[in-house]
């Protein structure tokens, strides 16, 4: 169908102009009827955030996602934009998309008085109907709503008091969009004032001069639940006006962290992508550590621990694999427990920590994680199996280090002399010795899961020895660690 240019065509079309949250109400019920996926991407939400989000836009309701960082906030609000029409028709030159049929600004009404049904018609695509702002302590009331711009007087020959001389800012910009607001507690309270004002009475005051701006906006907040419920930043007539408060969350099962951490990890690299095999229980330990961090009581629970950790862990996992293929000229890239610890580096920024955490410091913490997070993975897929010879080989002295820079080939020559360590550790999984590279990374993962579980135990330099008697009656936490790093006797 050919676009109207001018507001007589848009009139003969038969075009109907419709409230923005009626539009998105439309648009819902027809993808919920043809049963499309309504947020591409995001996953765990499909029974808790995603029905309440349905609920809030069939009701028109201005909405606010809580949430701690990293979990799919910003996305969701982006996407809303999906539920809009793909475009919409607006007074060519309007700043604040003027509806042709109503228009809000002085310019938009100028236009038809003077040109009626000539006045042109220009089309905006959906994205152009999304603005959003990160608030910050610094963000002013001219940067929301707006501000009287004097070069536009003195070229327009205009009184400052007219309204035509008006820059408007953010809000009005997205008359008849999605006007999003990031970490609203930070917003300063006059900003706040300003901003319920104008949705609540249609006006505000710029510069000492009143304005009618009646808004057709749906508005989107995101914050952080301890900024919102305890440091009390939200104004209550704010509060009072948003009409859904929904709850995000993590991933609550290591499946939904593990298919998160799969779309968004960078892994498919070029020249590389055929030859990496990442092995689940890689890849499931390294989303059990992020598991571990959230339920760790020296990691500050206010600040959460993001979903983008295991992200970076993996990308850091995947290219310390790398690294070992081009300097080893392996073939085949296959991660394993020591590129894990490689990976520390990706972790120790991510995660905020209590006093007892920082005493004892991120990088012994990270270890920590990945030695539970590995034990708790091993449990699943060796429990009841024996590892008796290899645990008693290093009880008589013997140690092992596969070093994260060894090739396969060696590594496979030090697992040998290791009593049934490679036929056991080969059960579970559906390769053999023949997959050198896979058969030493399911090695080194019994290895890190009998130290997990005190049976044996991991030096500083990554080696794996026998366990003291000491440790043995301590059960291994990580404060034996520290005794023998000289840290704490």
């Amino acid at each position: 169908m050919e676009q109207a240019t001018t507001l007589g065509e848009l009139k003969n079309s038969g075009y109907k102009s419709v409230p923005v949250k009626d539009e998105m109400r439309a648009n819902l019920i027809r993808k919920l009827q043809a049963r499309e996926k309504l947020f591409p991407g995001v996953i765990g939400y499909d029974e808790t955030v995603v029905p309440q989000l349905i609920n809030a836009i069939l009701a028109r309701h201005n909405l606010i996602l809580l949430g701690l960082r990293g979990q799919a906030k910003s996305r969701i609000i982006r996407q809303l934009t999906n539920l809009l029409d793909e475009t919409i028709p607006i007074i060519a030159g309007s700043e604040v998309n003027d509806n042709p049929f109503h228009p809000i600004s002085a310019y938009g009404r100028q236009m038809i008085e003077l040109h009626g049904d000539s006045a042109h018609i220009a089309w905006v695509a959906r994205d152009a109907r999304f603005v959003e702002k990160l608030a910050t302590p610094d963000v002013t009331i001219a940067d929301i709503i707006g501000d009287v711009d004097p070069i536009k007087a003195a070229k327009g020959g205009h009184l400052l008091s007219d309204e035509l001389t008006i820059h408007y800012g953010l809000l009005p910009r997205a008359n008849r969009g999605i006007f999003a607001i990031n970490e609203l507690p930070d917003l300063a309270g006059k900003i706040q004032v300003g901003l319920f004002n104008i949705m609540q009475e249609g006006d505000v005051q710029i510069k000492g001069y009143p304005v009618r701006l009646p808004l057709d906006v749906m508005l989107v907040f995101s914050a952080n639940p301890e900024d919102y419920t305890a440091r009390g930043k939200i104004i209550s007539p704010l509060k009072d006006r948003i009409g859904a408060e929904i709850l995000t969350h993590y991933p609550k099962e290591i499946d939904l962290g593990v298919q998160i951490t799969r779309q968004e990890a960078w892994t498919e690299r070029d020249g590389f992508k055929d030859r990496l095999l990442i092995p689940d229980f890689i890849r499931e330990t390294i989303e059990q550590i992020a598991f571990e961090a959230r339920d760790d009581q020296r990691i500050d629970k206010h600040s959460g621990v993001s979903q983008r950790l295991p992200i970076s862990v993996m990308e850091s996992v995947v290219s310390n694999a790398e690294r070992r293929a081009l300097t080893t000229a392996e073939e085949a890239i296959v991660p394993r427990i020591a590129d894990i610890y490689a990976a520390i580096p990706s972790m120790t920024g991510k995660m905020e920590l209590e006093y007892e955490g920082e005493q004892i410091g991120a990088n012994r913490i990270a270890k920590d994680l990945i030695k539970r997070a590995a034990g708790e993975i091993f449990e699943g897929y060796f429990v009841g199996i024996d590892f008796a010879g290899a645990i008693t080989w290093f009880d008589a002295g013997n140690n092992l280090r596969l070093a994260d820079t060894a090739a396969a080939e060696e590594c496979m020559l030090l697992l040998e002399s290791v009593p049934e360590l490679l036929d056991t550790a080969l059960i579970p999984f559906d390769f053999t010795r023949k997959d050198e590279a896979q058969t030493v990374a399911a090695c080194e993962f019994v290895l890190e899961g009998l130290y997990a579980g005190n049976k044996i135990s991991r030096n500083e330099e990554g080696g794996y020895t026998a366990v003291t008697k000491a440790k043995k009656d301590r059960r291994g936490m990580i404060y034996d660690d520290l005794t023998e790093s000289g840290r704490y006797s």
